[in-house]
């Protein structure tokens, strides 16, 4: 039963090919603590850069919810790399972070904010609240 084995490469291809860019249980977390104080948020705006989770285009404020192992977090979860084919996970995360940095300086030369809530902060809800009220509410 070598084909069910989690180091089996179309097993975990499959599994990966699964994970969910949208609609992610983080994305849903922070999006119910902005429901109670910020509701007028759109989600997913294609004309903004980057394609932020939640953008409030009025205030021209843009909210990415990243998960830390895919955006190369410096906490735990995000310093894991995976044993199999390591170089490729590598090169990928590091496409990811430069890729969320260009959109973040196009971002800033648009004269909009970004703040990014990462998938590890949600263990304590409060202080994300937090951040959340803080963001929204220093609009120039």
């Amino acid at each position: 039963m070598a084909e069910d084995s989690p180091e089996d490469p179309a097993r975990r291809s499959a599994i990966m090919r699964a994970v969910k860019s949208r609609g992610t249980s983080p994305e849903i977390a922070v999006r119910a603590l902005l429901r109670g104080f910020a509701p007028h948020y759109r989600l997913h705006r294609k004309d903004v850069p980057g394609n932020p989770d939640i953008a409030y285009v009025g205030r021209k404020r843009a909210i990415f919810v990243h998960g830390c192992f895919w955006h190369g977090h410096d906490c735990a979860r995000g310093a894991r790399m995976p044993k199999t084919n390591a170089d490729y996970w590598r090169a990928k995360i590091a496409r990811n972070r430069a890729r969320d940095l260009t959109h973040q300086e196009r971002l800033a030369a648009l004269g909009w904010r970004a703040l990014v809530v990462w998938e590890c902060e949600l263990k304590d809800r409060a202080a994300v609240e937090a951040k959340l009220r803080e963001f929204l509410a220093n609009s120039e």
